[in-house]
């Protein structure tokens, strides 16, 4: 049996490179919002009222549905969380 080594999760368990790197970027704006939430002290209801979503939304957000959630949709609730996305693009 041969090892194999990847530099992310998503690389080991998705064949396309687009789609893993699309769920890279998903995942680390998920964080970081989890992060943020955690930090502010601030309950799933008051993350709902503040970020213009239900409370079941932010329910899925904690509890990392990754699929749930769209690249647009996160940049958007970062933005209404009061945090910046920056980009970096390597070759």
């Amino acid at each position: 049996m041969d090892e194999k080594t990847f530099d992310s999760v998503w690389d080991a368990i998705e064949d396309d490179p687009a789609t893993a790197e699309n769920l890279k970027l998903r995942s680390a704006l998920m964080m970081a919002l989890k992060r943020h939430i955690k930090a502010q002290g601030w309950s799933q209801t008051e993350t709902a009222r503040r970020l213009g979503v239900t409370q079941p939304r932010i329910s899925d957000l904690m509890r990392g549905k990754i699929h749930l959630f769209s690249l647009d949709t996160l940049v958007n609730l970062v933005v209404a969380a009061g945090l910046h996305v920056e980009m970096h693009v390597a070759a």
